[in-house]
C-alpha cells in the first residue's frame, strides 16, 4: 500500500517538475535578454564615452593648436618689428657710411690737389728766385759775344753752365714765354716801350728786353718787351 502511495507521489512530482521546466527556461531566457540588452547598452554608453573623450581630445588639441597660432603669430609679429628696426638701423648705417666714404675721398681729392698747389706755388717761387741769376748769365754771354775767341774756355763755361740751367727748368716744366715777333699779349706780355714804325705789324713785338717764363700754363715773369705800333 505505501509502495503505491509513493509511486503515486513520485508521479505526480514527476509531473510537477515537467510542469515548472518551461516556466524556469522561459525566466533564463529572459533574464539572458536582459543581459545582452544591458550589454549592448555598456558598449554603446562606453562608445559615447569614448566618442565624447574624442571630441574633448579633438577640441582641446584644436585649442591647443588655436594657442599655438597665437603664440607664433606674436612672436612673429616681435620678430618683424625687429627685423624692420634693424633694416632701419642699417639703412642708416650705410648712409652714414656712405656719406663719410664720400667725405673722406674728397678729403682725398682736396688734400692732393692742395698737395700739387704747394709744390707747384714751391717750384714757381724757387724759379723767381733764380731768375735773375740766369738773367746775369745771359748778360755775360751776351757781353762777350764777339769781342772775345768762341774758343775762350770761360765763355764756354759760362755757355755750358747756361745751357745745363735751360735743360733743367725745361726738365721742371718751366717754359720761356716766345716774345720777339709775336703780337702783345697782356696776359704773357709786359709793355716797358712803345714806337711807330710802319716796317712792323700792329701790336707786334720787336724786341724782348728781359725773357719771361711759365710753369704748367702759369706765369712766372711777363717778359719785359717794346712793342710797335
Amino acid at each position: 500500500m505505501n509502495s503505491d502511495e509513493n509511486k503515486e507521489k513520485d508521479v505526480k512530482a514527476e509531473e510537477t517538475n515537467k510542469a515548472e521546466t518551461p516556466e524556469n527556461t522561459q525566466d533564463t531566457e529572459t533574464e539572458k535578454a536582459e543581459k545582452a540588452e544591458n550589454a549592448e547598452t555598456e558598449k554603446t554608453e562606453a562608445q559615447e564615452d569614448a566618442k565624447s573623450g574624442d571630441d574633448e581630445a579633438a577640441s582641446g588639441k584644436k585649442k591647443e593648436d588655436g594657442e599655438k597660432k597665437g603664440l607664433f603669430k606674436n612672436k612673429n609679429a616681435k620678430y618683424e618689428k625687429e627685423i624692420e628696426e634693424l633694416s632701419t638701423k642699417l639703412a642708416e648705417a650705410q648712409d652714414r657710411f656712405q656719406r663719410t666714404l664720400a667725405e673722406f675721398d674728397n678729403f682725398r681729392k682736396r688734400t692732393m690737389k692742395e698737395k700739387a698747389s704747394m709744390y707747384d706755388d714751391g717750384v714757381r717761387d724757387t724759379i723767381e728766385k733764380l731768375l735773375p741769376i740766369f738773367d746775369n748769365l745771359e748778360r755775360a754771354i751776351s757781353s762777350v759775344e764777339g769781342k772775345v775767341d768762341e774758343d775762350d774756355p770761360l765763355l764756354k763755361g759760362v755757355k755750358l753752365t747756361d745751357k745745363q740751367l735751360k735743360e733743367i727748368l725745361a726738365a721742371m716744366g718751366v717754359e720761356e714765354i716766345k716774345a720777339l715777333g709775336e703780337q702783345f699779349d697782356p696776359n704773357l706780355h709786359a709793355a716797358v716801350a712803345h714806337v711807330d714804325d710802319e716796317n712792323y705789324g700792329e701790336n707786334e713785338v720787336i724786341i724782348d728786353m728781359l725773357k719771361g717764363y711759365k710753369y704748367k700754363d702759369k706765369v712766372i715773369r711777363h717778359s719785359m718787351v717794346k712793342v710797335a705800333n
